[in-house]
C-alpha cells in the first residue's frame, strides 16, 4: 500500500507540475536553407541545454520571469550542453560545447559560440549548433543564474570535492564554482567539467528516493525546478510526462558527461578562443545522429568527466 501511495503521489506530481513549466515561443530558426537543415536523428532525442548570464537583476527564465529571456546584446550563453537521450532509455549523453569555441555564426561570420545567443537569441544559437554538428535539436531548455541559485538552495545545497577537500555549497557558492575558469589548469575545459560535476551531483540529490518519498520535499523541489526552467513550446505537457516516464530508470551513474572534441586554444583577432577538432568532432556528432554513442565511446578517446574535477 505504501508503494502504491508513493507511486500515486509521483504520478500526480508529474501531471501537476508539467503544466506549470514556462514555455518559450519562436525558439527554432526559420528561413534556413534546405541544405543547412539537419535530418532527424536515427533514434532518441537531443536537447540543447543553455545556462544564461542575463546580467539582469530580475529572473529571465521560468514562470517567475520578470524580464525578457533574450534581448539583443544583453545575454550570454555561458553554458551550452547537447544532451542525447537514446531510444532505448538506457541513460543519457551530455556533451558540453565550449562558450569560446570559434565557429561560423550564420549571418555574422566567425565568432565565439556564445555570441550567437547574444546576437540572435535561441533561434540563432540553435541554427549555429545545428550547422556545426549536423545534429537536429529536438528541444531547448534554458535556465538563468537566478533560477540556478534557487534550484540549488531548494535541495539544501550540494556537497562537492574541490581540490581534494569536501565542500558544502549553497546556490551562491555553487554559482561561483561553476563560473570560475581563470585559475584552472585547463581553463574553459575544466570549467565545463565543473559544470558537469555540479549537474551530476545535483541530479543525484534530486533523484534519490528520499526526495520523492517525502511529499512535502517532493513538492518543494518540483515547484522550484519547474519555476526555474523554461522550455520550447513544442515540448507539450504530454511530451514532458512521457519523457519523465520513459527515463524513470535512468540514474546519474547512467549519464556520461564529456567535452566536445577540441585541439586546444589559440588567439584570433586578439581573443582567446577554443579550437574545435575538425576530425574527432564530426565523428562524435555522427554517432549522436545515429543514436550510437555507446559504441563510439568504446572505440574513441574522449575528454570525459571523472569521479571528481578541479
Amino acid at each position: 500500500m505504501g508503494l502504491l501511495m508513493v507511486a500515486g503521489c509521483a504520478w500526480w506530481a508529474f501531471d501537476h507540475y508539467t503544466g506549470k513549466v514556462d514555455r518559450i515561443s519562436g525558439v527554432f530558426p526559420t528561413k534556413v536553407p534546405a541544405a543547412a537543415q539537419p535530418a532527424p536523428s536515427e533514434g532518441g532525442q537531443t536537447f540543447l541545454l543553455v545556462g544564461v548570464d542575463s546580467r539582469s537583476a530580475l529572473p529571465t527564465t521560468g514562470r517567475d520571469a520578470k524580464a525578457p529571456e533574450w534581448k539583443y546584446g544583453a545575454q550570454r550563453s555561458d553554458t551550452m550542453m547537447l544532451v542525447h537521450l537514446p531510444a532505448d532509455h538506457s541513460g543519457a549523453y551530455v556533451v558540453s560545447l565550449p562558450r569560446d569555441a570559434w565557429v561560423d555564426i550564420p549571418g555574422h561570420g566567425k565568432a565565439k559560440l556564445n555570441a550567437a545567443f547574444s546576437w540572435g537569441g535561441p533561434p540563432l544559437l540553435i541554427d549555429t549548433v545545428q550547422r556545426l554538428t549536423k545534429v537536429r535539436v529536438d528541444h531547448l531548455a534554458v535556465i538563468d543564474w537566478d533560477g540556478f541559485k534557487k534550484l540549488t538552495d531548494s535541495v539544501g545545497g550540494v556537497d562537492l570535492v574541490v581540490d581534494g577537500a569536501d565542500r558544502h555549497m549553497n546556490g551562491t557558492q555553487a554559482l561561483v564554482y561553476v563560473r570560475e575558469r581563470y585559475h584552472l589548469a585547463r581553463g574553459d575545459f575544466d570549467r565545463t567539467h565543473r559544470q558537469q560535476y555540479f549537474l551530476r551531483t545535483l541530479l543525484a540529490k534530486v533523484m534519490r528516493p528520499s526526495t520523492f518519498s517525502n511529499p512535502v520535499k517532493a513538492t518543494e523541489v518540483l515547484d522550484d525546478l519547474t519555476a526555474a526552467v523554461s522550455v520550447d513550446d513544442r515540448l507539450g505537457d504530454g511530451d514532458l510526462r512521457a519523457l519523465m516516464w520513459d527515463n524513470k530508470e535512468v540514474r546519474p551513474g547512467d549519464i556520461v558527461f564529456m567535452n566536445a572534441p577540441a585541439k586546444g586554444t589559440g588567439m584570433i583577432s586578439g581573443q582567446s578562443v577554443v579550437l574545435l577538432d575538425s576530425v574527432a568532432g564530426p565523428q562524435l556528432w555522427r554517432a549522436m545522429r545515429k543514436d550510437a554513442l555507446d559504441g563510439y565511446l568504446q572505440s574513441h578517446d574522449t575528454d570525459r568527466l571523472g569521479a571528481t574535477t578541479p
